[in-house]
């Protein structure tokens, strides 16, 4: 039996996430997960099979997920990859201030 995470039904209350099949709060409460798993069926496992193994359905998968996160276009963060639109929230969040000239840099 799986543990019980006693914050994640809190987590999906306060977040502004749509919630879908199963009870608020559980496991299967996930849209988006859904979704991608959907997503990987129809354009990996059916398309690009039947597989000779697990290994070579391992590796595509690989192949997929990182094209997933780091070329594919996701409309719902203004169509960059999740790679890039991560990479953009650390740098408002952390901004680098470059030293003024003649002011020692501190790297």
């Amino acid at each position: 039996m799986t543990p019980v995470n006693h914050q994640y039904p809190e987590t999906v209350r306060a977040s502004s996430e749509k919630h879908s099949i199963g009870t608020v709060g559980d496991s299967y409460d996930c849209e988006r997960g859904e979704s991608t798993i959907g997503l990987y069926g129809t354009e990996l496992v059916k398309r690009a099979g039947p597989w000779k193994g697990v290994d070579d359905l391992e590796y595509a998968t690989l192949s997929w997920v990182h094209c997933l996160n780091t070329v594919r276009l996701h409309s719902a963060i203004g169509y960059l990859p999740p790679v890039e639109y991560e990479h953009n929230h650390y740098r408002q969040i952390n901004p680098r201030t470059q030293p003024q000239q003649g002011e020692l840099a501190l790297h």
